[in-house]
């Protein structure tokens, strides 16, 4: 899919939430009637796993798609149905990213876009530095490293997709952005000895940032709650749309937003940030980690 003319942050990335603020709302009427994914599809001329993917919010949405499915679920009262097909309208805005083409994985476009529309951030990582947290050359290392034997111009076009989103961290309306690094992650050398410490560096700086809070979970501290890996947890400032727990895989991505699933991740997310150092004792760490780089 190509860019749709000229898009704002703010409304490409809240693209992707109204598509799912309005998949959640046309499950939810669903739901309520009665009605099977089967018969809703009959409805309007699809299959059952479109009406799964529409309610997802994995689609556009076609207004008389839009339209026919409020007629079945009994939305006859006029400015319900407006406000819902206002939802469906501003959900199909293109966001930035699409301008970037192959570079970005199609599974990894609707993250891209809540990562833009979060208001709170919180990450665990093990592997290396977090891409929002990640200097151009230590980025260009790590990009490299994953897509071993790809032309240079492809590695190029995803360094820039991932420093292009970092712009999320400074813009008007940044996040709370709250990391936990694995001590691993900062051991593990990408790049040149210098591209690691300019990215130890940029670490401590980041650091210091109001919206920002970096934690590390060293070593010394043995096992911990985040065995089962790195993962992402995103909130919003819409009230009607539930914490979202993002977990990339090689070739796809999880998408968990059960109240029970998310409750194990902030119960991970809690003891993680209890047990590792604080901000200044992590910074600390940082610091030692450039004496021995």
């Amino acid at each position: 899919m190509g860019r749709v003319g000229p898009v704002s942050a703010g409304e490409s990335s809240g693209s992707v939430v109204r598509r799912i603020l309005l998949g959640s709302q046309l499950r939810r009427l669903r739901e309520s009637r009665g009605i099977t994914r089967e018969a809703a599809g009959y409805s309007i001329r699809a299959s059952e796993s479109k009406i799964s993917r529409m309610e997802l919010g994995r689609v556009s949405f076609k207004a008389r798609d839009v339209e026919d499915l409020l007629t079945l679920y009994g939305v006859a009262d006029v400015a319900e149905r407006e406000a819902l097909l206002g939802l469906a309208r501003e959900a199909n805005v293109a966001g930035w990213w699409h301008s970037y083409g192959n570079a970005l994985p199609g599974w990894f476009q609707t993250y891209v876009g809540l990562e833009g529309a979060a208001s709170l951030i919180r990450i665990y990582e093990v592997q290396f530095v977090h891409g929002l947290l990640q200097t151009e050359a230590y980025a260009h290392a790590v990009v490299a490293r994953g897509m071993r034997g790809a032309p240079a111009a492809d590695i190029e076009r995803r360094v820039a997709l991932r420093l292009e989103r970092q712009k999320v961290l400074v813009s008007e309306r940044a996040p709370v952005f709250h990391a936990v690094l694995d001590e691993a992650a900062l051991r593990r050398p990408y790049g040149e000895r210098e591209v690691m410490r300019a990215q130890l560096h940029h670490l401590i700086d980041m650091s210091e940032q109001p919206n920002i809070t970096l934690q590390v979970m060293p070593f010394s501290y043995g096992g911990h709650a985040g065995e089962s890996g790195s993962f992402t947890m995103l909130r919003f400032p819409e009230s009607d749309l539930s914490d979202i727990v993002y977990l990339e895989q090689l070739t796809s991505a999880l998408y968990l937003d059960k109240v029970e699933e998310v409750a194990q991740y902030e119960k991970a997310m809690g003891c993680l940030r209890k047990d590792s150092p604080g901000p200044e004792e992590s910074r600390d760490l940082l610091r030692g980690l450039l004496q021995l780089t």
